[in-house]
């Protein structure tokens, strides 16, 4: 997919499964859909897990380095933040993109994976809280709003409220889809379909 700076749909480690139980499954195994861009490995070896964690470490050496000399480099931030989201570091994903946000408070794409970062964590309404701050300001924030309508349905027990979310997103992209081709509006049809849950709103 194009780079972190665009809007983009399909990112490797964060979107669905095509049908809702799969949804449901992969959700519960913490996958999402979301803004966020991996940072590169260059030249990772095949194998040999020993290689791999030696440049992993390195790498996340080298970008704490460039936030140690250059604190107010938003971006420096975020590929600290992308690179600790790639290794499911939360905690430190969370504080490398609120340092991020402290310089740029308007930037959609970190909002957006800042969220996911809250979701994982188990804090749900911050998660919400998060998407809604990007959908603010970028009311075009498609993942903001799919990941929304997750949080709602898995960690909030809101099914209506999921899928007003998604139908905010449909509202943006009629043909939104997740990773294998479904379109939202499906799986909002099939979410209509489940017995309704008791809603926190």
């Amino acid at each position: 997919m194009p780079n972190k700076e665009k809007e983009g749909y399909v990112k490797k480690e964060t979107m669905m499964v095509v049908a809702f139980v799969a949804l449901l499954v992969g959700f519960l195994g913490g996958v999402f859909y979301s803004a966020h861009k991996s940072v590169p490995v260059e030249n990772a070896p095949p194998s040999g897990q020993a290689q791999v964690s030696n440049e992993d470490a390195s790498i996340t050496g080298e970008l704490e380095k460039e936030t140690v000399r250059h604190p107010e480099n938003a971006s420096a931030w975020v590929r600290l933040g992308n690179h600790y989201f790639d290794g499911d570091q939360v905690d430190k994903a969370i504080t490398a993109y609120k340092r991020s946000l402290a310089l740029d408070p308007n930037n959609a794409n970190v909002l957006t994976d800042l969220g996911v970062m809250y979701r994982r964590k188990g804090l749900p309404m911050e998660a919400i809280n998060s998407f809604d701050r990007a959908i603010k300001v970028n009311p075009r924030q498609e993942a903001a709003y799919f990941n929304k309508g997750v949080v709602f349905l898995h960690d909030l027990k809101d099914r209506d409220a999921a899928i007003k979310a998604w139908e905010d997103l449909v509202q943006v992209n009629p043909m939104a889809k997740v990773q294998s081709g479904e379109l939202v509006m499906e799986l909002i049809e099939n979410t209509k379909a489940k017995e309704p849950s008791t809603g926190s709103r």
